[in-house]
C-alpha cells in the first residue's frame, strides 16, 4: 500500500490503472497514424539550409610598360607581335599577354622659372616645346604644363597643333621655380582616366626653389610605381657650365645676370640699354655669400642632372642633355622619335606585385631577327600590408 498526500491506493489497483493510461495512449498515436497515411499526404522533412560559400576572389595583375621597335638602321619597325618579344622580370622569364600600338599621350612640362638663370628662357622653352610637338605624329595627343611660381595645366588633351602651338604662347615667366609641384601635378593628370602609351617630357633645369631634397627624390621615385615613360630635355649642363665662372673670386667672364630677359625687356629704354650693355674685362668678386650661393647653385645642378638622367633611364626613356637651347631644340626630333616608336607590351607577373615589394627589373629582348627592342625599366613595389 502506498500512501500519497492521504490518499490510499492498493498497489494492484495502481498497475491496472497505470496499464489502462498506457493503452489508451498507443491507441490514440495509432489512429492518428492511419488517418494520415489514408490522406495521402507525405509530410516534407525539414533540409538543413547549407551555409552559403563566400564568392572567390582571383586577383590578376597585369604590367603595363611601353617598347620601342627599330629596326638595324634605327628606324620604326612596323608589325612586331607579342611572339617577337621576351620579358625577363628579375630574371624569370615571361611571355607578353598582349602588344599593341597606339597613338601617344603626351604631357609637356614647361620649366619657366627660376632666380638664377644664365641659358634658361622663357622664349627657348617655348621653342622647344613647338619644336617637340611639330615632330610628333599628327594623332598623339599632346597637353601642356608649365610651373614657375606655380604648377598650373595651360591645356588640356588636344591633337590639334596650332591650338597647342597658342597654349604653348600663353605661359608666363617667374620667379621661383616650383619643380616638385610640377611633378606631383603631372603624375596625377596622367594617371587619370584610363590612358595608354603616356609619356612625360621635361624641359626643366631640374632644380627647385623651396623643396628639400628628400621631397624630390620621393617625387621623382614616385613615377616608377606607374607605367609613364619619362623623357628630359635638360638645361642643367649648360646652366652648369654657364655659372662656373660666378663660383669664382676673380673672373675673365661676364658678371653675373642679376635680370632675367624678360623682365629687363619691360624697363624703359635708357635703363634697358645699361642693363643689356656687354660687360668687359675681369670680374672681382669679394661677396662671400653670393660666392656661397652660386657655388650651391651649380652643385644642385649637378644633382639635378644626374637624377633626371636615372629618372628617364628607369622609365625606359629618353635623357637629352644639350650644350645649347639649338641644340635641344634640334634634339626634340630624337624625343619624338622614341615616343612614336612606342609599343604598349602587357604581361601577367609570375611573382605577384601585390604578394613581395622592392624593386622589379623589367627587360624586354627580341626573338625576331632584325627587331631591335628598348625596354628596359625599373618598378618600384610597395611591400604588402601583413
Amino acid at each position: 500500500m502506498i500512501c500519497l498526500d492521504g490518499i490510499v491506493i492498493r498497489r494492484d489497483q495502481m498497475i491496472s490503472a497505470a496499464s489502462k493510461i498506457v493503452f489508451l495512449l498507443f491507441s490514440f498515436l495509432l489512429l492518428a497514424a492511419l488517418a494520415s497515411a489514408q490522406s495521402g499526404r507525405v509530410q516534407p522533412k525539414a533540409t538543413p539550409t547549407p551555409p552559403e560559400d563566400d564568392p572567390v576572389k582571383v586577383d590578376t595583375e597585369e604590367v603595363k610598360l611601353n617598347l620601342l621597335a627599330f629596326d638595324e638602321r634605327g628606324q620604326f619597325f612596323q608589325g612586331v607581335t607579342k611572339d617577337d618579344v621576351v620579358i625577363t622580370d628579375n630574371n624569370i622569364l615571361h611571355a607578353p599577354e598582349s602588344l599593341k600600338r597606339i597613338p601617344a599621350n603626351v604631357l609637356i612640362v614647361m620649366d619657366t622659372g627660376g632666380e638664377d638663370r644664365s641659358m634658361k628662357s622663357l622664349d627657348g622653352t617655348r621653342r622647344v616645346a613647338r619644336a617637340l610637338v611639330a615632330n610628333l605624329r599628327p594623332e598623339d595627343s599632346v597637353a601642356i604644363l608649365q610651373y614657375a611660381d606655380k604648377a598650373v595645366m595651360t591645356s588640356e588633351w588636344s591633337t590639334d597643333k596650332e591650338q597647342i602651338s597658342k597654349s604653348i604662347g600663353r605661359t608666363k615667366f617667374g620667379i621661383h621655380s616650383a619643380f616638385v609641384d610640377a611633378l606631383n601635378l603631372a603624375r596625377s593628370f596622367l594617371m587619370s582616366g584610363e590612358l595608354e602609351n603616356k609619356h612625360l617630357v621635361l624641359i626643366t633645369d631640374g632644380t627647385d626653389s623651396s623643396v628639400d631634397l628628400s621631397r624630390k627624390n620621393a617625387a621623382m621615385k614616385s613615377f616608377l610605381t606607374t607605367d609613364i615613360a619619362v623623357h628630359v630635355l635638360s638645361y642643367a649642363k649648360m646652366e652648369a657650365v654657364a655659372i662656373e665662372p660666378r663660383t669664382k673670386a676673380i673672373s675673365n667672364a661676364p658678371a653675373p645676370v642679376v635680370m632675367p630677359d624678360e623682365v629687363k625687356a619691360t624697363l624703359p629704354n635708357g635703363s634697358r640699354d645699361i642693363m643689356q650693355a656687354p660687360k668687359i674685362g675681369p670680374t672681382i668678386n669679394v661677396d662671400r655669400t653670393f660666392l656661397r650661393k652660386m657655388r650651391a647653385r651649380k652643385a644642385d645642378l649637378e644633382l639635378a642632372e644626374e637624377m633626371l638622367q636615372t629618372l628617364a633611364e628607369n622609365t625606359n626613356g629618353t635623357d637629352i642633355t644639350p650644350g645649347s637651347v639649338d641644340e635641344m631644340e634640334a634634339k626634340t626630333a630624337t624625343v619624338a622619335k622614341n615616343i612614336d616608336a612606342s609599343y604598349v607590351l602587357t604581361y601577367i607577373p609570375k611573382v605577384p606585385f601585390a604578394e613581395k615589394g622592392g624593386e622589379r627589373n623589367i627587360e624586354v629582348t627580341s626573338k625576331r631577327a632584325g627587331l631591335v627592342v628598348q625596354a628596359k625599366r625599373k618598378f618600384v613595389v610597395p611591400a604588402p600590408k601583413r
